[in-house]
């Protein structure tokens, strides 16, 4: 009987492995011929319309407009938008998906934000109700809320988002609540990203030291000298850190290469935008 007993459960086992592998390859085929589908598609000149007001579009040379406008592609006809007391149009869909792509144009084994279904937009900050506890005491609050990530949803406010696309200064709401997405990559929202095995000494130990040099900082509340650049929101926590100077890594490379230049190697080895890749002599 026992005999009987472990064939049958041996059979389940393979039943639901085959069942589970099955899916898993018809899920994946799907996807590879989905995204090849979009990937050919003509992009709109609307749509090139668009691209040709944000300033970051601009600094891409031409392989990589053409690149990243594939990518858009994909990434518009596989998640779904969703406006809050917000009607939606062609710029708000491309706006957000052009920063998104952005920050996965030379991430060569990343997909397109595999885990991600939804971007909620609202037509303004957002205040949002928080209650915390400390020690057993609860305290409510509200607080202004520009955007926020968890691995399957992205809420977006597009007045903020709007402003930080069309204006370089530090801030993007877009690219900073994205490098989460890529922080929830590997499971958890921890302020490293999925790298390979030989990366992740170096960036521990670059990353760590700048969060917890200015995360003494903000705590003391003076001497910020050239950690003012980054800011006392990115001693939160090691997700927001890495949300954060992607932010500069992005807007301002220039500034964070020469304050922070390990950092910004760092940042530049994981995302290969600026030194390579970017601002290339064909740039118009």
């Amino acid at each position: 009987m026992n005999s009987q007993y472990y064939s049958s459960l041996l059979i389940v086992f393979v039943s639901i492995t085959i069942i589970a592998f099955s899916i898993f390859f018809i899920y994946t085929y799907y996807k590879k011929r989905q995204i090849e589908r979009y990937s050919n598609l003509k992009f709109p000149k609307e749509y090139e319309d668009i691209l040709q007001n944000i300033p970051l579009y601009k600094k891409l040379n031409s392989e990589d407009r053409e690149k990243i406008t594939h990518s858009i592609l994909i990434f518009i006809n596989t998640k779904k938008f969703i406006g809050v007391s917000l009607e939606l149009n062609d710029e708000i869909k491309i706006v957000i998906a052009f920063h998104a792509c952005l920050l996965l144009l030379h991430l060569e084994n990343f997909n397109c934000y595999d885990n991600l279904s939804t971007i909620l937009i609202y037509p303004n900050t957002v205040i949002a109700h928080q209650i915390s506890s400390n020690g057993g005491i609860y305290t409510k609050g509200d607080f202004l809320l520009e955007g926020q990530s968890s691995s399957d949803t992205v809420v977006l406010s597009w007045n903020d988002a709007k402003k930080d696309a069309y204006h370089l200064n530090q801030n993007n709401v877009i690219i900073h609540e994205f490098a989460h997405e890529i922080d929830f990559l590997d499971g958890v929202a921890d302020g490293t990203p999925p790298l390979p095995y030989s990366k992740y000494h170096e960036w521990a130990k670059v990353l760590s030291y700048d969060f917890n040099k200015l995360q003494s900082i903000a705590i003391k509340n003076r001497d910020w000298g050239k950690y003012k650049i980054i800011g006392e929101y990115a001693a939160t926590n090691e997700a927001e850190f890495f949300a954060v100077v992607s932010e500069r890594y992005f807007e301002n490379p220039e500034q964070l290469k020469k304050n922070f230049h390990e950092l910004y190697n760092e940042l530049e080895d994981f995302y290969n935008i600026y030194d390579s890749k970017i601002q290339s002599k064909d740039i118009k």
